[in-house]
Protein backbone atom coordinates (compact mmCIF):
# COMPACT_ATOMS: atom_id res chain seq x y z
CA UNK A 1 0.00 0.00 0.00
CA UNK A 2 1.39 3.66 -0.77
CA UNK A 3 1.04 5.77 2.09
CA UNK A 4 2.47 9.41 1.69
CA UNK A 5 3.40 11.42 4.51
CA UNK A 6 2.48 15.22 3.92
CA UNK A 7 4.39 15.33 1.72
CA UNK A 8 -14.29 9.08 -23.54
CA UNK A 9 -24.03 7.45 -41.04
CA UNK A 10 -23.99 4.70 -37.73
CA UNK A 11 -21.06 5.37 -35.98
CA UNK A 12 -21.98 8.70 -35.68
CA UNK A 13 -25.18 8.08 -34.05
CA UNK A 14 -23.88 5.88 -31.74
CA UNK A 15 -21.07 8.36 -30.72
CA UNK A 16 -23.54 11.01 -30.28
CA UNK A 17 -25.87 8.99 -28.16
CA UNK A 18 -22.72 7.71 -25.87
CA UNK A 19 -21.72 11.56 -25.66
CA UNK A 20 -25.12 12.77 -24.27
CA UNK A 21 -24.85 10.21 -21.55
CA UNK A 22 -21.96 11.60 -20.59
CA UNK A 23 -23.93 15.62 -20.64
CA UNK A 24 -26.72 14.54 -19.01
CA UNK A 25 -27.20 11.32 -17.19
CA UNK A 26 -28.67 7.75 -18.32
CA UNK A 27 -31.12 8.26 -20.80
CA UNK A 28 -34.24 6.29 -21.13
CA UNK A 29 -32.73 4.99 -24.45
CA UNK A 30 -29.94 3.81 -23.37
CA UNK A 31 -31.66 1.87 -20.39
CA UNK A 32 -30.96 -1.66 -22.36
CA UNK A 33 -33.89 -3.11 -20.74
CA UNK A 34 -35.94 -0.40 -22.02
CA UNK A 35 -35.08 1.23 -24.84
CA UNK A 36 -37.36 2.23 -27.66
CA UNK A 37 -34.70 0.84 -30.10
CA UNK A 38 -35.01 -2.51 -28.94
CA UNK A 39 -31.35 -3.77 -28.77
CA UNK A 40 -32.59 -7.22 -27.65
CA UNK A 41 -33.37 -7.73 -31.38
CA UNK A 42 -30.34 -5.35 -32.56
CA UNK A 43 -27.74 -7.23 -34.56
CA UNK A 44 -24.11 -7.49 -34.11
CA UNK A 45 -23.37 -5.15 -36.37
CA UNK A 46 -24.86 -2.73 -34.72
CA UNK A 47 -24.75 -3.52 -31.36
CA UNK A 48 -20.56 -3.76 -31.12
CA UNK A 49 -20.27 0.30 -31.69
CA UNK A 50 -22.25 0.93 -28.63
CA UNK A 51 -20.30 -1.31 -26.87
CA UNK A 52 -16.67 0.53 -28.08
CA UNK A 53 -18.62 3.91 -27.39
CA UNK A 54 -19.41 2.97 -24.10
CA UNK A 55 -16.49 2.26 -23.28
CA UNK A 56 -14.81 5.30 -24.51
CA UNK A 57 -17.11 7.40 -22.97
CA UNK A 58 -16.08 6.07 -19.27
CA UNK A 59 -12.71 5.88 -19.92
CA UNK A 60 -12.16 9.11 -22.07
CA UNK A 61 -14.39 11.16 -19.62
CA UNK A 62 -15.09 10.59 -15.89
CA UNK A 63 -12.21 7.96 -15.52
CA UNK A 64 -10.16 9.92 -17.16
CA UNK A 65 -10.38 13.18 -15.19
CA UNK A 66 -9.94 11.33 -12.12
CA UNK A 67 -7.38 9.09 -13.14
CA UNK A 68 -5.17 12.59 -14.48
CA UNK A 69 -6.32 14.20 -11.34
CA UNK A 70 -5.11 11.44 -8.87
CA UNK A 71 -2.59 10.37 -11.45
CA UNK A 72 -1.08 14.05 -10.69
CA UNK A 73 -1.38 14.97 -14.06
CA UNK A 74 -3.57 17.41 -13.73
CA UNK A 75 -5.31 19.47 -10.65
CA UNK A 76 -8.19 21.95 -10.22
CA UNK A 77 -8.03 25.46 -11.38
CA UNK A 78 -7.95 28.28 -9.17
CA UNK A 79 -10.56 30.14 -11.36
CA UNK A 80 -13.09 27.45 -11.52
CA UNK A 81 -14.49 24.96 -9.24
CA UNK A 82 -15.65 21.87 -10.72
CA UNK A 83 -13.01 19.34 -9.61
CA UNK A 84 -12.31 20.45 -6.04
CA UNK A 85 -13.73 17.64 -4.67
CA UNK A 86 -11.52 15.53 -6.75
CA UNK A 87 -8.21 17.13 -5.32
CA UNK A 88 -9.80 16.56 -2.15
CA UNK A 89 -9.96 13.02 -2.02
CA UNK A 90 -13.82 13.81 -1.08
CA UNK A 91 -16.01 11.86 -3.72
CA UNK A 92 -19.55 11.33 -2.75
CA UNK A 93 -21.26 8.22 -4.18
CA UNK A 94 -23.77 9.19 -6.67
CA UNK A 95 -20.99 10.89 -8.82
CA UNK A 96 -20.14 7.06 -9.92
CA UNK A 97 -23.83 6.19 -11.26
CA UNK A 98 -23.24 7.38 -14.62
CA UNK A 99 -20.43 6.02 -15.09
CA UNK A 100 -21.48 2.90 -13.39
CA UNK A 101 -24.72 2.68 -15.69
CA UNK A 102 -22.74 2.79 -18.80
CA UNK A 103 -20.09 0.44 -18.05
CA UNK A 104 -23.06 -2.43 -16.83
CA UNK A 105 -26.11 -1.17 -18.62
CA UNK A 106 -24.77 -0.35 -22.17
CA UNK A 107 -21.33 -1.53 -22.62
CA UNK A 108 -21.74 -5.04 -20.47
CA UNK A 109 -24.79 -5.89 -21.48
CA UNK A 110 -24.80 -4.95 -25.36
CA UNK A 111 -21.66 -7.26 -25.11
CA UNK A 112 -23.70 -10.11 -24.00
CA UNK A 113 -26.16 -9.36 -26.34
CA UNK A 114 -24.21 -10.18 -29.57
CA UNK A 115 -21.98 -13.03 -27.47
CA UNK A 116 -25.49 -14.91 -27.15
CA UNK A 117 -26.52 -13.83 -30.78
CA UNK A 118 -28.02 -17.49 -31.92
CA UNK A 119 -26.50 -17.23 -35.39
CA UNK A 120 -23.27 -18.88 -36.03
CA UNK A 121 -22.20 -16.20 -38.68
CA UNK A 122 -21.92 -13.87 -36.12
CA UNK A 123 -18.46 -15.82 -34.77
CA UNK A 124 -16.34 -12.95 -35.06
CA UNK A 125 -18.74 -10.36 -34.03
CA UNK A 126 -18.42 -12.76 -30.79
CA UNK A 127 -15.43 -13.40 -30.14
CA UNK A 128 -14.28 -8.92 -30.42
CA UNK A 129 -17.50 -9.10 -27.91
CA UNK A 130 -15.63 -11.70 -24.88
CA UNK A 131 -12.81 -9.27 -25.30
CA UNK A 132 -14.35 -5.65 -24.89
CA UNK A 133 -16.36 -7.77 -22.13
CA UNK A 134 -13.07 -8.71 -20.06
CA UNK A 135 -11.56 -5.15 -21.09
CA UNK A 136 -14.85 -3.78 -18.84
CA UNK A 137 -15.11 -5.60 -16.45
CA UNK A 138 -11.13 -4.98 -15.49
CA UNK A 139 -11.57 -1.34 -15.60
CA UNK A 140 -14.47 -1.38 -13.67
CA UNK A 141 -12.84 -3.91 -10.78
CA UNK A 142 -10.03 -1.93 -10.95
CA UNK A 143 -12.32 0.86 -9.87
CA UNK A 144 -14.50 -0.26 -7.65
CA UNK A 145 -12.70 -3.75 -6.31
CA UNK A 146 -15.02 -6.25 -5.73
CA UNK A 147 -18.43 -5.97 -8.47
CA UNK A 148 -21.48 -7.52 -9.73
CA UNK A 149 -20.45 -10.54 -12.36
CA UNK A 150 -22.12 -13.70 -12.83
CA UNK A 151 -25.50 -12.38 -11.84
CA UNK A 152 -25.05 -9.03 -13.53
CA UNK A 153 -25.95 -9.59 -16.93
CA UNK A 154 -29.31 -11.31 -16.68
CA UNK A 155 -31.48 -8.05 -17.48
CA UNK A 156 -34.73 -8.19 -15.50
CA UNK A 157 -34.10 -11.89 -14.54
CA UNK A 158 -32.22 -10.04 -11.32
CA UNK A 159 -32.44 -6.62 -10.30
CA UNK A 160 -30.08 -7.94 -7.20
CA UNK A 161 -26.87 -9.28 -8.42
CA UNK A 162 -24.47 -10.43 -5.82
CA UNK A 163 -20.91 -8.72 -5.16
CA UNK A 164 -18.29 -11.33 -5.99
CA UNK A 165 -14.48 -10.91 -5.14
CA UNK A 166 -11.98 -9.20 -7.76
CA UNK A 167 -10.00 -12.60 -8.15
CA UNK A 168 -12.95 -14.41 -8.94
CA UNK A 169 -13.47 -11.38 -11.27
CA UNK A 170 -10.12 -11.54 -12.75
CA UNK A 171 -10.49 -15.30 -13.25
CA UNK A 172 -13.87 -14.46 -15.60
CA UNK A 173 -11.59 -12.14 -17.50
CA UNK A 174 -8.99 -14.46 -18.03
CA UNK A 175 -11.76 -16.51 -19.29
CA UNK A 176 -13.50 -14.28 -21.21
CA UNK A 177 -10.32 -12.99 -23.21
CA UNK A 178 -9.63 -16.53 -24.16
CA UNK A 179 -13.41 -17.42 -25.29
CA UNK A 180 -12.93 -14.55 -27.55
CA UNK A 181 -9.24 -15.02 -28.75
CA UNK A 182 -10.72 -18.54 -30.22
CA UNK A 183 -13.71 -17.41 -31.79
CA UNK A 184 -11.51 -14.90 -33.88
CA UNK A 185 -9.07 -17.62 -35.16
CA UNK A 186 -11.79 -18.60 -38.20
CA UNK A 187 -12.87 -15.20 -40.71
CA UNK A 188 -16.98 -15.13 -40.52
CA UNK A 189 -18.58 -15.19 -44.16
CA UNK A 190 -19.20 -11.68 -43.76
CA UNK A 191 -16.74 -9.89 -42.89
CA UNK A 192 -17.12 -7.20 -39.55
CA UNK A 193 -15.35 -3.94 -40.89
CA UNK A 194 -16.70 -0.12 -40.41
CA UNK A 195 -18.83 -1.54 -37.61
CA UNK A 196 -16.01 -1.87 -35.57
CA UNK A 197 -14.63 1.72 -34.89
CA UNK A 198 -11.04 0.12 -33.34
CA UNK A 199 -9.48 -1.66 -35.91
CA UNK A 200 -11.83 -1.94 -38.87
CA UNK A 201 -12.88 -5.83 -38.04
CA UNK A 202 -8.58 -6.41 -38.62
CA UNK A 203 -9.13 -10.33 -36.73
CA UNK A 204 -5.01 -10.07 -36.61
CA UNK A 205 -5.07 -6.26 -34.59
CA UNK A 206 -8.15 -8.12 -32.54
CA UNK A 207 -5.62 -10.78 -31.34
CA UNK A 208 -3.38 -8.10 -30.62
CA UNK A 209 -5.30 -6.31 -28.55
CA UNK A 210 -6.23 -9.78 -26.69
CA UNK A 211 -3.13 -10.48 -26.06
CA UNK A 212 -2.06 -7.36 -24.97
CA UNK A 213 -4.95 -7.51 -22.29
CA UNK A 214 -4.44 -10.61 -20.85
CA UNK A 215 -0.63 -9.43 -20.49
CA UNK A 216 -1.72 -6.57 -18.68
CA UNK A 217 -4.24 -8.09 -16.31
CA UNK A 218 -1.73 -11.10 -15.09
CA UNK A 219 0.78 -8.03 -14.60
CA UNK A 220 -1.80 -6.71 -12.50
CA UNK A 221 -2.47 -9.37 -10.36
CA UNK A 222 1.28 -10.43 -10.16
CA UNK A 223 2.06 -8.98 -6.84
CA UNK A 224 -0.61 -10.53 -4.54
CA UNK A 225 -0.94 -13.94 -6.95
CA UNK A 226 3.08 -14.00 -8.47
CA UNK A 227 2.39 -17.90 -8.92
CA UNK A 228 -0.80 -17.39 -11.02
CA UNK A 229 0.78 -13.94 -13.05
CA UNK A 230 3.90 -16.04 -14.13
CA UNK A 231 2.30 -19.26 -15.43
CA UNK A 232 -0.15 -17.39 -17.12
CA UNK A 233 2.63 -14.98 -18.70
CA UNK A 234 4.51 -18.14 -19.68
CA UNK A 235 1.73 -19.68 -21.13
CA UNK A 236 0.78 -16.85 -23.12
CA UNK A 237 4.48 -16.60 -24.70
CA UNK A 238 4.22 -20.21 -25.23
CA UNK A 239 1.83 -19.54 -27.99
CA UNK A 240 3.57 -17.16 -29.65
CA UNK A 241 1.80 -14.26 -28.80
CA UNK A 242 1.73 -10.78 -31.28
CA UNK A 243 0.51 -7.97 -29.37
CA UNK A 244 -0.22 -4.97 -30.14
CA UNK A 245 1.79 -2.60 -32.35
CA UNK A 246 -0.76 0.61 -32.05
CA UNK A 247 -2.95 2.19 -30.41
CA UNK A 248 -6.13 0.71 -29.80
CA UNK A 249 -8.10 4.00 -30.20
CA UNK A 250 -11.14 5.95 -31.10
CA UNK A 251 -10.28 8.83 -32.60
CA UNK A 252 -13.06 11.40 -32.93
CA UNK A 253 -14.10 14.05 -34.71
CA UNK A 254 -15.36 17.73 -34.64
CA UNK A 255 -19.00 17.06 -35.83
CA UNK A 256 -21.72 17.75 -33.29
CA UNK A 257 -22.06 14.95 -30.36
CA UNK A 258 -18.89 13.39 -31.64
CA UNK A 259 -16.01 15.22 -30.38
CA UNK A 260 -14.04 13.30 -27.66
CA UNK A 261 -15.84 13.07 -24.66
CA UNK A 262 -13.87 15.17 -22.33
CA UNK A 263 -13.97 18.19 -24.62
CA UNK A 264 -17.45 17.44 -25.24
CA UNK A 265 -18.96 17.45 -21.70
CA UNK A 266 -16.07 20.61 -20.84
CA UNK A 267 -17.23 22.80 -24.56
CA UNK A 268 -20.24 21.69 -24.79
CA UNK A 269 -22.13 23.04 -21.99
CA UNK A 270 -19.80 25.92 -22.34
CA UNK A 271 -17.99 25.58 -19.29
CA UNK A 272 -14.63 26.92 -18.65
CA UNK A 273 -11.47 25.13 -18.68
CA UNK A 274 -11.71 23.40 -15.37
CA UNK A 275 -7.90 21.55 -14.93
CA UNK A 276 -4.77 22.74 -14.97
CA UNK A 277 -1.19 21.41 -15.10
CA UNK A 278 0.27 19.74 -11.87
CA UNK A 279 3.35 20.54 -10.53
CA UNK A 280 3.90 16.85 -9.76
CA UNK A 281 4.46 15.81 -13.66
CA UNK A 282 6.16 19.17 -15.15
CA UNK A 283 8.52 18.61 -12.29
CA UNK A 284 9.47 15.63 -13.06
CA UNK A 285 9.49 16.23 -16.50
CA UNK A 286 11.51 19.39 -16.27
CA UNK A 287 13.90 17.33 -14.15
CA UNK A 288 14.52 14.88 -17.16
CA UNK A 289 14.72 17.77 -19.54
CA UNK A 290 11.70 16.17 -21.52
CA UNK A 291 10.30 17.91 -24.37
CA UNK A 292 7.09 15.74 -24.24
CA UNK A 293 6.07 17.84 -21.73
CA UNK A 294 5.52 20.76 -24.72
CA UNK A 295 3.10 18.53 -26.41
CA UNK A 296 1.15 17.79 -23.27
CA UNK A 297 0.60 21.38 -22.04
CA UNK A 298 0.29 24.91 -23.16
CA UNK A 299 3.53 27.28 -22.88
CA UNK A 300 3.19 29.97 -20.94
CA UNK A 301 2.60 33.26 -23.03
CA UNK A 302 3.83 36.57 -22.28
CA UNK A 303 1.49 39.88 -22.23
CA UNK A 304 3.33 41.08 -25.15
CA UNK A 305 2.63 37.69 -26.97
CA UNK A 306 5.95 35.70 -26.64
CA UNK A 307 6.07 32.49 -25.85
CA UNK A 308 8.18 30.81 -23.07
CA UNK A 309 9.80 27.55 -22.92
CA UNK A 310 7.69 26.96 -19.80
CA UNK A 311 4.58 25.66 -18.09
CA UNK A 312 2.62 27.56 -15.99
CA UNK A 313 1.46 24.73 -12.98
CA UNK A 314 0.34 24.85 -9.37
CA UNK A 315 1.48 21.59 -6.52
CA UNK A 316 -1.26 19.57 -6.29
CA UNK A 317 -4.56 20.78 -4.67
CA UNK A 318 -3.13 24.09 -4.16
CA UNK A 319 -5.78 25.87 -6.16
CA UNK A 320 -7.17 28.27 -2.91
CA UNK A 321 -3.41 29.27 -2.56
CA UNK A 322 -3.44 30.70 -5.85
CA UNK A 323 -5.56 33.59 -6.11
CA UNK A 324 -3.58 35.37 -8.67
CA UNK A 325 -4.74 34.23 -12.22
CA UNK A 326 -2.51 32.03 -14.29
CA UNK A 327 -0.81 33.82 -17.41
CA UNK A 328 -1.07 31.28 -19.42
CA UNK A 329 -3.81 28.26 -17.93
CA UNK A 330 -2.48 25.01 -19.06
CA UNK A 331 -4.43 22.33 -19.81
CA UNK A 332 -4.49 18.93 -21.28
CA UNK A 333 -3.06 18.86 -25.04
CA UNK A 334 -4.31 15.04 -25.16
CA UNK A 335 -7.51 13.07 -23.69
CA UNK A 336 -9.41 16.07 -24.27
CA UNK A 337 -8.30 19.60 -24.31
CA UNK A 338 -11.21 22.30 -23.85
CA UNK A 339 -9.73 25.35 -24.66
CA UNK A 340 -8.91 23.95 -28.23
CA UNK A 341 -11.42 23.42 -30.68
CA UNK A 342 -8.78 20.70 -32.72
CA UNK A 343 -9.07 19.03 -29.23
CA UNK A 344 -12.36 17.71 -30.71
CA UNK A 345 -10.08 14.79 -32.87
CA UNK A 346 -8.07 13.97 -29.79
CA UNK A 347 -8.15 10.26 -29.61
CA UNK A 348 -9.26 7.97 -26.44
CA UNK A 349 -6.80 5.16 -25.86
CA UNK A 350 -7.96 2.16 -24.24
CA UNK A 351 -4.61 0.89 -24.47
CA UNK A 352 -1.72 2.69 -26.26
CA UNK A 353 1.21 1.31 -28.23
CA UNK A 354 3.88 2.54 -25.74
CA UNK A 355 1.99 0.95 -22.99
CA UNK A 356 1.97 -2.33 -24.95
CA UNK A 357 5.84 -2.23 -25.30
CA UNK A 358 6.21 -1.12 -21.60
CA UNK A 359 4.16 -4.46 -20.60
CA UNK A 360 5.97 -6.85 -22.29
CA UNK A 361 9.41 -5.09 -21.10
CA UNK A 362 8.14 -5.84 -17.45
CA UNK A 363 7.13 -9.45 -18.41
CA UNK A 364 10.93 -10.28 -19.87
CA UNK A 365 12.19 -8.20 -16.85
CA UNK A 366 10.57 -10.58 -14.17
CA UNK A 367 11.43 -14.18 -16.61
CA UNK A 368 8.44 -14.84 -17.55
CA UNK A 369 8.44 -13.50 -21.11
CA UNK A 370 10.59 -13.55 -24.07
CA UNK A 371 12.80 -11.18 -25.40
CA UNK A 372 15.23 -7.83 -24.93
CA UNK A 373 13.65 -6.15 -22.00
CA UNK A 374 15.81 -3.36 -22.55
CA UNK A 375 15.27 -3.22 -25.90
CA UNK A 376 11.27 -3.19 -25.20
CA UNK A 377 11.84 -0.82 -22.61
CA UNK A 378 13.27 1.86 -25.24
CA UNK A 379 10.97 0.90 -28.04
CA UNK A 380 7.90 2.24 -25.08
CA UNK A 381 10.00 5.50 -24.84
CA UNK A 382 10.39 5.92 -28.09
CA UNK A 383 6.99 4.98 -29.24
CA UNK A 384 5.36 7.57 -26.69
CA UNK A 385 7.99 10.44 -28.19
CA UNK A 386 6.72 9.30 -31.85
CA UNK A 387 2.99 9.53 -30.71
CA UNK A 388 3.54 13.55 -29.45
CA UNK A 389 6.18 14.80 -32.77
CA UNK A 390 9.22 14.11 -30.83
CA UNK A 391 10.49 11.05 -32.23
CA UNK A 392 13.68 12.53 -33.31
CA UNK A 393 14.68 13.69 -29.50
CA UNK A 394 13.92 10.24 -28.27
CA UNK A 395 17.53 8.58 -28.06
CA UNK A 396 18.89 11.78 -26.19
CA UNK A 397 16.48 11.51 -23.60
CA UNK A 398 16.98 7.58 -23.15
CA UNK A 399 20.99 8.42 -22.83
CA UNK A 400 20.53 11.45 -20.76
CA UNK A 401 17.69 11.42 -18.58
CA UNK A 402 17.95 10.72 -14.85
CA UNK A 403 14.45 8.77 -14.82
CA UNK A 404 15.50 6.82 -18.22
CA UNK A 405 18.10 4.51 -16.29
CA UNK A 406 17.44 0.77 -17.36
CA UNK A 407 20.24 -1.30 -15.02
CA UNK A 408 19.98 -2.99 -11.76
CA UNK A 409 17.39 -5.19 -10.01
CA UNK A 410 14.77 -6.80 -11.53
CA UNK A 411 13.02 -4.53 -8.80
CA UNK A 412 14.93 -1.74 -10.15
CA UNK A 413 14.11 -2.00 -13.92
CA UNK A 414 10.51 -2.44 -12.84
CA UNK A 415 10.36 0.69 -11.28
CA UNK A 416 12.49 2.31 -14.25
CA UNK A 417 9.56 0.37 -16.69
CA UNK A 418 6.52 2.03 -15.12
CA UNK A 419 7.98 5.58 -14.45
CA UNK A 420 8.28 5.87 -18.01
CA UNK A 421 5.23 4.33 -18.74
CA UNK A 422 3.68 7.27 -15.94
CA UNK A 423 5.16 9.76 -18.15
CA UNK A 424 4.19 8.21 -21.72
CA UNK A 425 0.35 8.46 -20.51
CA UNK A 426 0.15 11.59 -19.18
CA UNK A 427 -3.12 12.89 -20.34
CA UNK A 428 -4.26 10.28 -23.10
CA UNK A 429 -4.25 7.12 -20.04
CA UNK A 430 -4.88 8.47 -16.65
CA UNK A 431 -6.72 6.46 -15.47
CA UNK A 432 -4.42 3.20 -15.89
CA UNK A 433 -1.68 5.76 -15.15
CA UNK A 434 -3.23 5.90 -11.05
CA UNK A 435 -4.09 2.07 -11.62
CA UNK A 436 -0.37 0.91 -12.14
CA UNK A 437 0.69 3.30 -9.56
CA UNK A 438 -1.94 1.51 -6.59
CA UNK A 439 0.07 -1.45 -8.20
CA UNK A 440 3.78 -0.60 -8.17
CA UNK A 441 4.15 2.02 -6.07
CA UNK A 442 5.56 4.16 -9.34
CA UNK A 443 6.42 6.75 -9.46
CA UNK A 444 8.00 7.81 -6.12
CA UNK A 445 7.61 11.03 -6.50
CA UNK A 446 3.81 11.69 -5.81
CA UNK A 447 3.13 13.81 -3.15
CA UNK A 448 -0.43 13.96 -0.85
CA UNK A 449 -2.85 16.84 -2.08
CA UNK A 450 -3.02 19.67 -0.36
CA UNK A 451 -6.48 19.74 -0.58
CA UNK A 452 -6.81 16.38 1.11
CA UNK A 453 -9.56 15.76 3.39
CA UNK A 454 -8.43 12.38 4.25
CA UNK A 455 -6.04 12.85 6.67
CA UNK A 456 -2.17 12.61 6.59
CA UNK A 457 -0.41 10.31 4.25
CA UNK A 458 -3.29 8.84 2.64
CA UNK A 459 -4.50 8.30 -1.10
CA UNK A 460 -7.27 7.60 -3.37
CA UNK A 461 -6.92 4.07 -3.79
CA UNK A 462 -10.19 3.22 -5.23
CA UNK A 463 -13.48 4.50 -6.50
CA UNK A 464 -16.80 4.90 -4.69
CA UNK A 465 -19.20 2.27 -5.25
CA UNK A 466 -22.05 4.05 -7.18
CA UNK A 467 -25.08 5.41 -5.03
CA UNK A 468 -27.42 3.92 -7.06
CA UNK A 469 -26.32 0.37 -6.12
CA UNK A 470 -27.31 1.54 -2.32
CA UNK A 471 -30.65 2.27 -3.40
CA UNK A 472 -31.72 -0.66 -5.73
CA UNK A 473 -29.45 -3.42 -5.52
CA UNK A 474 -30.05 -5.83 -2.11
CA UNK A 475 -26.74 -7.15 -2.22
CA UNK A 476 -25.23 -3.71 -1.72
CA UNK A 477 -22.12 -4.66 0.33
CA UNK A 478 -21.80 -1.30 1.53
CA UNK A 479 -19.90 1.84 1.20
CA UNK A 480 -15.81 1.32 1.33
CA UNK A 481 -13.64 4.07 2.17
CA UNK A 482 -11.32 5.24 -1.38
CA UNK A 483 -8.51 4.46 0.92
CA UNK A 484 -8.66 1.65 1.36
CA UNK A 485 -6.81 -0.78 -1.36
CA UNK A 486 -7.93 -3.27 -3.52
CA UNK A 487 -7.38 -7.07 -3.84
CA UNK A 488 -4.13 -6.76 -6.00
CA UNK A 489 -3.12 -3.73 -4.50
CA UNK A 490 -0.25 -4.87 -1.71
CA UNK A 491 2.74 -2.90 -2.14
Amino acid sequence: MKTIYLKNAKKLLVLALIGTVGLTGCNKFLDINDNPNNPEQATPGLLLPSVEAAISQVVGNSFQVYGNVWGQYWTQNPTSSQYRTLDQYRIVNSAMDRSWSILYRNALNNANLIIDTKASANENYKGMAYILKAYTFQIATDAFGDIPLSESLQAAGNLNPKYEAQKVVYDSIFNYIDKGLALLQTKQAIPVTSQDMLFNGDLDKWKAFGNTLKLRAYLRISNVDAAKASAGIKALYASNPVFLDEDATITYTTTGGNENPFYNEMVGLGKTQNVVASGTVVKAFVKNNDPRRFAFYEKVVNIDGKVQDTIAFINQGTYSANTKKLVSSPSSLVGGRAVDPTSAVAPVKLISNAESFFLQAEAVAKGWGSGDAKSLYESGITSSFTATGNAADAVNYIAKAPDAVFSGTVEEKVKAIITQKYFAMCGFQGFEAWTEWRRTGYPTFFTTSAASTLGEGRMPLRMPYANSEATTNANYPGNVVIYTPVWWDVK
